[in-house]
């Protein structure tokens, strides 16, 4: 019999409870995999002994812990806080906590915090690479023995396996929409050279025109992925191209900046000058006028991150690059 100096041990517990020491491991771990019946079981033998779960010994023997550290490139962003919350709530069904923390877009502080995190031994980093990631830092993390999962962004060539709405897809479907109207007269605004949605929106741009016969000469300007990178971005090409009738934005954050700019023109959005974003935030059907965006569901996104997620723990491949779906709204100002 123990006595109160005699320190209470997971077989002391299954011993009570009549179960497996297995069974009493997965109940503390807070698996699925155990039925209500053995779990009642262990938790009320736990409850009887004072049986103290030591879970930082634990992730020390197991190597992992069950926290997945989320780096978000930027948090300021609705559309990159919506992705953040869908991810928590698809790793909190997995049974694991997700650490959420914001890189502002900035490389050294994204190699500053993986850093810091590697040091809680985290099961896993899921995150949007910021701006000057490369594929030596990616790969050097994962042989180090963190699995890494990439969302809407992806490093060329690194072993993260990636998940991705369909950002080409999106960008052909909103500029065909516009040259279905007859309007030739188009420009794309925002994103980044050293971010790779950039590129692939601007493929798709550049898909629609060719498919319609028309020159891949129109006006590109590179801004900074917020309000203010949109309107910046409107007078720089406005300056230059007075006769622009429609705006292909990188984002809606960058589409609202350009729906201000316009109106400080004295011109009408959706009138003369017809604008589309991409994100299709919850405030675009609110704008006025209501923005056409494509949409990405972002509940998916944090879906197929988690099955990738999974996967990894349990040792086996996942794909190497996931496209998740996404479609046009159309609303009144690109009518």
């Amino acid at each position: 019999m123990k006595t109160k100096t005699d320190k209470i041990t997971i077989f002391d517990v299954a011993r009570e409870a009549e179960v497996s020491k297995s069974t009493v491991s997965l109940v503390l771990t807070q698996s699925d995999k155990v039925s209500d019946k053995s779990k009642a079981k262990v938790l009320h033998a736990i409850d009887k002994l004072g049986y103290v779960y030591n879970r930082d010994a634990a992730a020390l023997r197991s190597r992992r812990s069950n926290l997945v550290a989320l780096v978000i490139n930027d948090l300021t962003n609705p559309y990159s806080a919506q992705i953040a919350l869908g991810l928590e709530n698809h790793i909190h069904t997995l049974g694991m906590l997700p650490m959420l923390v914001n890189t502002a877009e900035s490389v050294e502080r994204q190699t500053q915090v993986v850093k810091t995190l590697k040091e809680y031994n985290v099961a896993a980093f899921i995150m949007c690479p910021a701006p000057g990631t490369t594929q030596q830092w990616v790969d050097e993390l994962i042989n180090s023995g963190f699995p890494v999962i990439h969302i809407m962004r992806e490093v060329a060539f690194c072993a993260a396996p990636t998940i991705l709405p369909d950002n080409k897809k999106g960008t052909h479907l909103a500029t065909s929409h516009i040259l279905q109207q007859g309007i030739a007269e188009i420009a794309f605004i925002g994103g980044t050279e050293d971010i790779s949605d950039h590129h692939e929106r601007l493929s798709g741009f550049h898909s629609a025109l060719q498919q319609f016969n028309l020159p891949l000469d129109k006006p590109i300007i590179t801004a900074a992925t917020n309000r203010q990178g949109g309107r910046d971005a409107f007078n720089a090409l406005y300056a230059q191209h007075l006769n622009t009738k429609a705006i292909i934005c990188f984002n809606d954050v960058i589409a609202y900046g350009v729906i201000e700019a316009i109106r400080e023109q004295g011109l009408v959005p959706g009138k003369d000058i017809k604008v589309v974003g991409f994100d299709d935030l919850a405030d675009s059907c609110l704008m006025s006028p209501s923005l056409s965006s494509v949409t990405i569901n972002a509940d998916d996104i944090g879906k197929r991150t988690c099955q990738v997620l999974q996967e990894l723990l349990n040792q086996t491949v996942p794909a190497v690059r996931t496209l998740v779906d996404v479609h046009l709204q159309i609303r009144d100002s690109s009518q």
